[in-house]
């Protein structure tokens, strides 16, 4: 994969640098070689001096606040939305454009809310200052969703996702751990991050609770994947699970299509043909994908696709991606990357 129209970026900041999605992105520039003349790394206070290696480079970390945006370009933010909310007003009034990680603005509009295999076009002329990146969650499963959608037509999705600790960020990451390491060694388990423990846990609770008794976690995969696929009126149903994994987000998902297929393995060959699909699919050799294949890769799996008799055109399968590369920064870049490929072609 080439990220080749980056290069004209004057400024870049990362705001968030020192988390899991912001490391990622670093990662990421290095691999693929790109240095932009000025980059800026934004964090608490708590990081303020730190000092980050790129690409040989040491760049100290900057506290971030609202002056922390003038002269710069583009901005990608992953942290919290209330600092989010606090802070993209203060970027894009500096005349920054804001790619942003966070829930804040997913649903206004007027914002992009972009996996680029999808709905890329839509940044063709695209003149808002804010774009969105989808959850980590409803990447993947559009990802799936598109070529069934533009093939077959879909009446009903049923997604349960198993999402690792990364997806929380560093302190649940590190709490796993901890918790993993204590247990282990006959001690008792401290719980911080989740309202239980984690290590060799699941806990079927992401986000905070609503009014209808889903998840915001859960709410978020419904609202976005209806978003992103331009289908205000799909049914669909999630459930949200936080498995003792550290890396990489899986889905089980059921689909009713409108329209029956004739086998699976034209269903296997229709992802497959999909940018950023591959499919790893033979059961009876113990073929599928796991966190393992997923971690560190651009990719999103598929395995254990196969018909569900139960109702008409019926189709389960496993969908699985990095959470913090597909699901996030990976994403991020993408998206830029084509906007500003459209851009020069202006």
């Amino acid at each position: 994969m080439k990220l080749s129209h980056l290069e004209s970026i004057e400024s870049f900041a990362i705001v968030g640098a020192t988390g899991l999605v912001g490391q990622e992105m670093l990662d990421l520039l290095c691999e693929h070689k790109i240095k932009f003349p000025k980059l800026k790394l934004l964090a608490s206070e708590n990081s303020v001096g730190e000092k980050i290696d790129f690409a040989g480079e040491d760049i100290e970390v900057e506290k971030l606040d609202h002056d922390s945006f003038d002269g710069v370009e583009v901005a990608f933010f992953s942290v919290p939305n209330d600092i989010t909310k606090k802070y993209v007003p203060a970027a894009v009034k500096s005349g920054c454009l804001v790619i942003d990680d966070s829930s804040v603005y997913r649903q206004k509009t007027e914002v992009g809310l972009i996996v680029p295999e999808i709905n890329g076009v839509l940044l063709k002329d695209y003149t808002e200052k804010i774009i969105s990146v989808p959850n980590c969650t409803t990447t993947p499963l559009v990802m799936a969703l598109k070529p069934l959608e533009d093939k077959y037509g879909i009446e009903r999705v049923v997604v349960s996702s198993y999402q690792s600790v990364s997806g929380a960020g560093r302190k649940a990451f590190e709490e796993l751990s901890m918790q993993t390491a204590a247990l282990l060694n006959g001690k008792q388990a401290e719980i911080s991050a989740f309202p239980h423990r984690i290590a060799f846990n699941c806990i079927p609770e992401i986000g905070s609770v609503t009014e209808n008794g889903n998840t915001s976690e859960e709410e978020k995969v419904i609202n976005e994947t209806r978003k992103i696929l331009e289908l205000p009126d799909l049914n669909i149903s999630s459930t949200a699970v936080r498995v003792p994994t550290f890396s990489g987000h899986g889905l089980s998902v059921n689909v009713e299509l409108n329209n029956d297929f004739k086998s699976i393995e034209e269903i296997r060959e229709l992802w497959d043909s999909f940018p950023g699909l591959k499919v790893i699919d033979n059961l009876a050799h113990h073929i599928y994908p796991t966190n393992v294949e997923s971690s560190g890769s651009d990719l999103t799996f598929i395995g254990r696709s196969r018909r569900d008799s139960s109702v008409k055109s019926g189709l389960n399968f496993w969908v699985i991606t990095d959470n913090l590369r597909k699901g996030a920064a990976l994403n991020a870049l993408q998206t830029l990357d084509l906007l500003y490929k459209y851009r020069r072609m202006s």
